[in-house]
């Protein structure tokens, strides 16, 4: 059986990543020359083209696009390989890639990283708050931590711990408007919606009957804490987890209603790359995390 040219394989996944021969030779220390017969062998040996190429420009074909993946996680694999050899005689150093949701990670995951950092000071942490949906493959992110009702993936994923919903509103709003005790109701009244969760909002009631609304409101917002203003000055009502609505709940800012009602089951999610191979800093964050946020919802409600 012959074996797979991995040297040409990562030299690819070079090239993928640095758009260009040149920029490769010069990312992994050897000659241009070298890189284009990597190249060239590689293609070979698959029986098809990897790069469109002409004087100005260094395109992946269709081949190329399907492959790139599979080439970087080979290179990704080596890495931690070599990785995962020297971590095992000494302590856990090298940066870990982090992306996390913005209200959590600000309240949350910002002291959790302060406190993981004192504790390992080789490690560095490049951490990206955004609410957006993000790539963690295509972006080369270690770790991801996701609030959701995961779909199906093909990222590994651990479930950290569930996450409490709340639908609320100011006691202003509910003095002068009335308190909405069935979901149907909430159609009648301005609803403000998070826009990274599209469709409507769903519901189980206490009777095992379900129920569904569409919001419809003068506020949308991709961000939680951005809607905590307009539902504290009395201008409608919202769903909101608990880490971003619990202290206005606290402080009589807001209230629950409907509490006999609950929305999709929704929870934290640590989401990592397919390849069950990780360096020792990595697999660090992850057994930190873990224990760190399982009590999510009882640290939320203090």
């Amino acid at each position: 059986m012959r074996l797979p040219d991995l040297e040409a394989w990562a030299i690819f996944a070079s090239v993928v990543d640095h758009r260009s021969f040149s920029g490769a030779a010069d990312a992994i220390g050897v000659s241009k020359a070298t890189v284009s017969k990597a190249i060239t062998r590689l293609e070979a040996h698959l029986g098809q083209s990897l790069f469109h190429r002409n004087s100005r420009r260094l395109t992946l074909t269709e081949n190329g696009k399907g492959l790139a993946e599979h080439a970087a996680r080979i290179l990704a694999e080596a890495n931690a390989a070599e990785e995962a050899a020297r971590d095992a005689a000494t302590a856990p150093t090298g940066l870990v890639r982090m992306t996390a949701p913005m209200t959590l990670g600000l309240a949350k995951v910002a002291p959790a990283v302060a406190e993981f950092l004192a504790a390992h000071p080789g490690i560095e942490i490049d951490l990206h708050l955004s609410d957006a949906k993000v790539d963690i493959v295509a972006e080369g992110f270690d770790i991801a931590l996701r609030i959701a009702d995961l779909p199906d993936s093909s990222l590994r994923a651990r479930r950290l711990g569930a996450i409490k919903t709340h639908i609320v509103a100011s006691p202003a709003y509910l003095a002068e408007h009335g308190r909405p005790t069935h979901p149907a109701q909430l159609g009648e009244h301005p609803c403000f919606a998070y826009t990274n969760v599209t469709g409507p909002w769903r519901f189980s009631g206490p009777d095992g009957g379900e129920a569904a609304v569409r919001p419809t409101g003068p506020l949308r917002a991709n961000n939680g804490d951005a809607l905590l203003p307009a539902l504290r000055a009395g201008l409608g009502i919202g769903t909101l987890p608990d880490f971003i609505v619990g202290p206005d709940l606290l402080s009589g800012a807001l209230e629950a209603i409907m509490t006999d009602w609950r929305g999709p089951p929704i929870a934290l999610h640590l989401m990592t790359p397919p390849s069950s191979l990780r360096p020792a800093r990595v697999e660090a964050l992850i057994a930190f995390l873990s224990e760190r946020f399982r009590n999510l919802c009882d640290e939320s409600a203090t």
